[in-house]
């Protein structure tokens, strides 16, 4: 397993570097929350949630599953140890509280996910009334696409395929019955041309029903 994060990191930084401080722009700007509690959920080695805490007021959970990664994002992190905070953690089964979080991000991770109805329920779970939660595979913009799939063409021959594989367990229909499975009151598909997000909002002002 630490083989397996020492590779994933070095990909991470030598080839999606860029990539991460555009997706977390772009998920401030889409949410307009700048402010709170925010989680990276799948962080591996920490880049998107650095880059959050950077551009942002917001402080920052970095959960991953695998615990060599969140001693990676330790390190990651130590430019802004008080902003980012590793955890090590089951997306199915989070140990944070209810309506804690303001935004949650998840970029990639999603095609790992053993249950993502399941998924999907805790992040309604944690999000805060008025929070938002983005999940799913962009590469920022079509121009960074391009020149990630060059590169990783370069270094591993079948990465089309790995993409179509990965992909096909997540298609947009297959998404949507998930999401109607898990039960979350709000959510969608956001179809970019740099990739797709599952976006779920919690309301504002959550209706609270009474016992008869």
């Amino acid at each position: 397993m630490k083989k397996s994060a020492e590779g994933f990191t070095r990909i991470a930084r030598e080839v999606f570097a860029p990539i991460y401080p555009v997706i977390a722009e772009q998920v401030l700007a889409w949410s307009g929350i700048r402010d709170g509690l925010a989680l990276d959920l799948g962080s591996g080695p920490g880049l998107l949630s650095v880059a959050l805490a950077q551009k942002s007021n917001l402080s920052v959970i970095a959960l991953d599953a695998d615990p060599a990664m969140s001693r990676i994002a330790q390190k990651t992190a130590a430019g802004c140890p008080d902003r980012v905070t590793p955890v090590t953690a089951d997306v199915h089964r989070m140990p944070i509280r209810d309506n804690a979080v303001s935004l949650i991000v998840s970029r990639g991770s999603i095609y790992f996910w053993n249950d993502r109805a399941q998924a999907f329920r805790e992040i309604e779970r944690v999000l805060r009334p008025g929070g938002v939660a983005f999940a799913g595979g962009s590469f920022g913009t079509p121009a960074l696409r391009e020149t990630i799939f060059a590169e990783m063409r370069r270094r591993n021959p079948d990465w089309d395929r790995d993409i179509v594989r990965r992909s096909g367990q997540a298609t947009i229909d297959v998404l949507r019955r998930e999401l109607a499975a898990s039960g979350v009151a709000h959510a969608r598909i956001r179809k970019e041309e740099e990739g797709l997000w599952v976006e779920i909002r919690k309301d504002q002002n959550p209706v609270i029903r009474h016992a008869r």
